[in-house]
């Protein structure tokens, strides 16, 4: 017979009375998955350093889904910036108990050619950045006790060399948010908060619709089994899943959404 006490399925998707606070909320993945947060019932912190009016339209969304946002100003490589904007939202919003982190770079050059400056600018926004943002994140659902999700945006680049692409920092940064997810995962088990990862495949995120990407997006397409690239809205879903008390027993996870490239 089934549980006839068990929680009703909808609801364990519903984030209403939830604060999340997310990270390259200007554009793209972070942008979108931040309007779906309100969406759901979460009230929604914005942080990004992007200047030209990205992080505006977020909150126009956020709050046209009748939510609260606030606005955050800031760079994920400094602990500094992180630790206020933590307790601005926390002031502002609420406690802290949803974390998206989506704030990171591309670019390519060949190994052997690479700038050790661009090489390190990478790794300190896409790696570092995520490790000062759960750090932040993370201090502040222990500190209020009532635990907390993290999600950290990754990449299926940390999980396999893709053909044609000159990138050797960034799919190392990628590699490294993976493992750095699901080691965070295991220290805080015992603290009532869950890291899980997404590994999105080749999406069509402003940066990849650009008219000079015409033909790298269609090599993207043929060499991904699905025949596309992911449309940006379908990050939304496996964020949610893997916030929500949907993935109460999940932790450690990371979820790759790759239209099933990672298969071949």
């Amino acid at each position: 017979m089934p549980d006839e006490t068990a929680q009703n399925a909808p609801a364990l998707f519903d984030l209403t009375g939830r604060v999340a606070l997310v990270t390259g909320a200007g554009s793209g993945i972070g942008q979108r998955i931040a309007v779906g947060l309100a969406q759901c019932g979460a009230d929604v912190a914005l942080l990004d350093r992007r200047t030209d009016g990205g992080v505006a339209d977020t909150a126009r969304a956020v709050e046209a889904a009748g939510r609260a946002a606030l606005t955050l100003e800031a760079d994920v490589t400094s602990q500094d910036a992180l630790t206020e904007a933590v307790a601005r939202t926390q002031a502002k919003l609420g406690p802290l108990t949803l974390a998206l982190n989506a704030a990171g770079i591309a670019n390519a050059a060949p190994a052997e050619d690479m700038p050790e400056e661009q090489y390190q600018t990478l790794m300190d926004i896409n790696m570092k950045g995520v490790w000062l943002s759960c750090r932040a994140e993370a201090r502040a659902m222990i500190e209020h006790g009532q635990g907390g999700s993290i999600v950290n945006i990754a990449s299926m680049s940390g999980v396999i060399v893709n053909r044609g692409l000159e990138q050797v920092h960034y799919n190392a940064s990628k590699a490294g948010v993976i493992h750095m997810t699901k080691s965070m995962a295991m220290e805080w088990v015992g603290r009532g908060i869950r890291v899980n990862s997404i590994s999105p495949g080749y999406t069509a995120t402003p940066m990849n619709t650009r008219p000079e990407m015409v033909h790298q997006t269609k090599l993207f397409e043929e060499q991904t089994p699905m025949g596309r690239m992911a449309a940006v809205d379908e990050m939304i879903g496996p964020a949610v899943f893997l916030l929500s008390n949907a993935a109460s027993y999940c932790t450690g996870v990371d979820l790759l959404v790759d239209g099933g490239f990672c298969c071949w």
